[in-house]
């Protein structure tokens, strides 16, 4: 695929920046083993930061959230399932997640 000249400045910015960062990734499989889980435990396992990675994560389209009672429970989509293969029933997911760690470590 070749573009116009014109949208070359464009299109490098969108392909040498990665979708989302190791941070936000690493947040992101906390919600996922984890789901539901409240913001406040969260950023308890992964520090302040979390809030900004959420915001990302959200953006994208991976997590949503449900208020239960002052709290933000969060849960990851179905987009989030598809996109990495993976179920989108949770304890089949958390299954899948431990297989995948298993063979990265």
């Amino acid at each position: 695929m070749q573009l116009k000249a014109e949208y070359n400045p464009v299109a490098r910015k969108f392909a040498t920046k990665p979708l989302l960062s190791k941070a936000a990734l690493r947040t992101l499989s906390f919600v996922a083993y984890f789901q539901p889980i409240s913001g406040s435990d969260l950023s308890a396992r992964r520090g302040s930061q979390v809030y900004e990675h959420v915001r990302d994560l959200e953006e994208v389209g991976f997590l949503v959230w449900e208020r239960r009672g002052r709290s933000k429970f969060y849960n990851t989509t179905p987009e989030f399932s598809e996109y990495f293969g993976l179920s989108t029933d949770v304890s089949t997911m958390k299954h899948q997640l431990e297989r995948r760690t298993l063979i990265l470590r």
